[in-house]
């Protein structure tokens, strides 16, 4: 298998699993029109990767080109994709990454575009397979400098937010960095659906912890190993990355200590569970709610 990635710029099988991954960035709605890109490394100094302003569902293996890892075009016959400084930024820091998927799902880019961090501790298979996700900073998509906001994010995650942009997710192989992107869009569109039924509940810190050392048993790496003291479900992990431009949660802050179908803690008013396991003060409000609405519909009736 190993043999696959010195197999040269030519080949062919390569530049079709580009093609494949591009139809099923186009067919999830991940990349519109000429969005995203791909990339794939064949050699020492070489890299197959989709060309610039092409629909990624649409490709073909003649339109697929080669760079070395300066980003300099060394095949093909339509231009490079224009953020190719990305993907090779990724590569050379990180040796073990074969191939960079780029794209714009929309809940992910949508924590993106309001700088927004993405919660940890709410499912397990995220805690276990995909860990903390960093928002890089903005910068303008294209150029070295953009390219380099990735850099502070790369020594234990493989999927990143771009802030204001979208995504980059890389791995061992196509495939598995392009289902990184699929968790990770899956995921805020689950934590977007829970906010909208009233908030999302975190892990406790047995749990988490419980699940981090299923995780290390495994075989995956997580920033929080290498953190002391970390912030199992913040960001603290990637702090340093940050510096003076650490997100806030504004969307999903912490759950209640304790949920109205838990006993509180003692001294304290114990609220009242509700049909659907919410505080019996939520009901009253949403009926008070209905009522207002209700009697202004009858007065503009009469």
């Amino acid at each position: 298998m190993e043999n696959r990635w010195n197999s040269g710029i030519h080949d062919r099988r390569l530049k079709e699993e580009i093609c494949e991954i591009g139809r099923r960035v186009y067919n999830k709605g991940f990349a519109a029109a000429n969005d995203g890109n791909i990339s794939i490394r064949v050699g020492e100094n070489e890299v197959l990767c989709s060309p610039t302003m092409i629909c990624k569902g649409f490709m073909t293996p003649e339109d697929i080109c080669a760079v070395d890892l300066d980003g300099n075009q060394i095949a093909g016959t339509r231009k490079r994709t224009s953020e190719i400084l990305l993907h090779l930024t990724i590569m050379k820091e990180r040796p073990d990454v074969k191939a960079v998927v780029h794209c714009h799902p929309p809940h992910a880019t949508a924590f993106a575009v309001a700088r927004e961090p993405i919660p940890q501790c709410v499912l397990p298979e995220v805690e276990v397979f995909m860990g903390e996700v960093p928002l890089a900073p903005y910068e303008t998509p294209g150029g070295q400098a953009f390219a380099d906001t990735v850099k502070p994010f790369l020594k234990a995650t493989n999927t990143i937010i771009l802030t204001g942009h979208g995504t980059v997710t890389f791995g061992k192989s196509l495939e598995d960095a392009y289902w990184k992107t699929e968790i990770l869009d899956a995921y805020c569109r689950i934590l977007l659906l829970s906010k909208q039924l009233g908030g999302i509940s975190y892990f406790s810190e047995g749990e988490s912890r419980a699940l981090l050392d299923l995780k290390k048993k495994l075989g995956f790496d997580d920033p929080r190993f290498h953190v002391e003291d970390c912030d199992l479900c913040g960001n603290s992990a990637f702090r340093d990355g940050y510096c003076e431009t650490l997100p806030q949660q504004r969307a999903f802050e912490p759950a209640p200590a304790y949920p109205g179908y838990l006993k509180p803690p003692a001294g304290d008013a114990a609220p009242q569970p509700s049909r659907n396991g919410a505080p019996a003060g939520n009901d009253a409000a949403m009926e008070q709610l209905v009522q207002t609405i209700t009697d202004q519909v009858l007065a503009s009736l009469r």
